[in-house]
């Protein structure tokens, strides 16, 4: 299985090199536009950054674990954000 760094870095390459900001790419994968990425949009998120179909569930199920911080199954831009400059601290 992946580890976590190498889950982050290839999710912080796909935020760099396709979008301007997280912010834009929050949006692009909150679908429903309800503010909140849910297990399906997360899914589509990690397909996009070219984590393998095998592990994608499981890996969007660790990050909602991990990341999500008022328990309601979903990452929230703050969360995301919080997501983002882990990301950020560890490329430093």
């Amino acid at each position: 299985m992946l580890s976590k760094e190498t889950i982050l870095h290839k999710i912080q390459i796909l935020i760099t090199n396709h979008f301007e900001t997280p912010e834009d790419a929050f949006a692009f994968f909150d679908k429903d536009g309800d503010g909140k990425l849910n297990k399906a949009e997360i899914v589509k998120l990690l397909k996009d950054a070219e984590i393998t179909g095998f592990i994608r569930g499981m890996v969007s199920s660790k990050l909602i674990e991990g990341y999500d911080k008022d328990g309601d199954d979903l990452i929230s831009w703050k969360e995301f954000k919080s997501a983002i400059d882990e990301i950020t601290e560890e490329s430093k």
